[in-house]
């Protein structure tokens, strides 16, 4: 097996919907924002590959949403989905399978795209199976308010109704052997967290639980999530094993650190160490 970074690119957020209700004064130490009190942000994705299968998790926002959208998030930065996987020697119709944690605009969207000035959308992947979880999808077609800005139906109905679309089913072993998969409630529902096994570490994609290492401290929770109280306890939960079973920490948002790992500490769990997926 071998793993390849993915960087789509970088973005940004405003510092406090990212940090909720922990002050400026804190979270700027880690994650400085700028006059307009917006941090930047990775989407960094992860190319599994693995015998006859090239495994793609998450995929970035993509380029298809109209000026106005794009204006909200700067998208900025030199990489791209398609210039990245070509750094990894492939092609986006060698890929697969496309493994979503979940189908928030910035983790998918790249997954889908216009195939002409008619509007007409095609799938960026054509020979991939793309994996969600029957109650995430439920959740992501039929959005609540707080999140439906979130879910585009753009993004996400293209992959059922070009019949690519499975549904991984929690109640079952992950149907990869190269991953295990925890599921996660707290930032969305039913957010789906891969841990892999590689050169006798296993590394988790933290996805949203964990979006960089400024979050590491328990009440450092987004105030995107819908039930913050569900992450803090999930979170907690998680990197308690992460420390005691010495995980690698994979960060999908991390403007600076691809990986970390983390240790017990007087004050809770802190970093330990953070450096490049290569280093492993």
């Amino acid at each position: 097996m071998k793993l390849h970074v993915i960087n789509t690119g970088l973005f940004k957020l405003d510092g406090g919907a990212m940090f909720g209700v922990v002050p400026k004064t804190l979270w700027q130490r880690t994650n400085p924002a700028d006059e307009n009190n917006l941090c930047t942000w990775a989407m960094r994705c992860l190319l599994i590959e693995d015998g006859n299968r090239l495994i793609l998790i998450d995929n970035g926002i993509g380029d298809k949403q109209d000026a106005r959208f794009l204006s909200h998030y700067y998208l900025h930065g030199d990489d791209s989905l398609h210039t990245s996987l070509r750094k990894a020697g492939y092609d986006a119709s060698e890929v697969t399978d496309v493994f979503l944690t979940h189908l928030h605009f910035d983790h998918c969207g790249g997954g889908v795209r216009y195939k002409n000035s008619d509007g007409a959308l095609e799938l960026v992947f054509p020979n991939a199976t793309y994996w969600s979880n029957a109650d995430h999808w439920k959740w992501a077609t039929e959005p609540n308010a707080r999140e439906k800005a979130s879910f585009l139906k753009e993004n996400i109905l293209p992959m059922q109704e070009s019949g690519h679309l499975e549904f991984i089913d929690p109640a079952a072993p992950s149907p990869f052997p190269q991953f295990s998969i925890f599921f996660a409630d707290g930032h969305t529902d039913k957010m789906m967290v891969p841990i892999i096994s590689y050169k006798g570490s296993q590394i988790a994609f933290m996805a949203d639980l964990l979006p960089s290492v400024g979050h590491i401290p328990l009440p450092y929770v987004m105030g995107y999530d819908t039930r913050p109280l569900l992450t803090l306890q999930e979170k907690a939960s998680f990197l308690k094993t992460a420390a005691d079973e010495k995980y690698i920490l994979f960060l999908e948002h991390d403007p600076e650190n691809e990986c970390c790992t983390v240790q017990h500490t007087e004050k809770g769990i802190r970093l330990e160490n953070s450096f490049s997926l290569n280093a492993i």
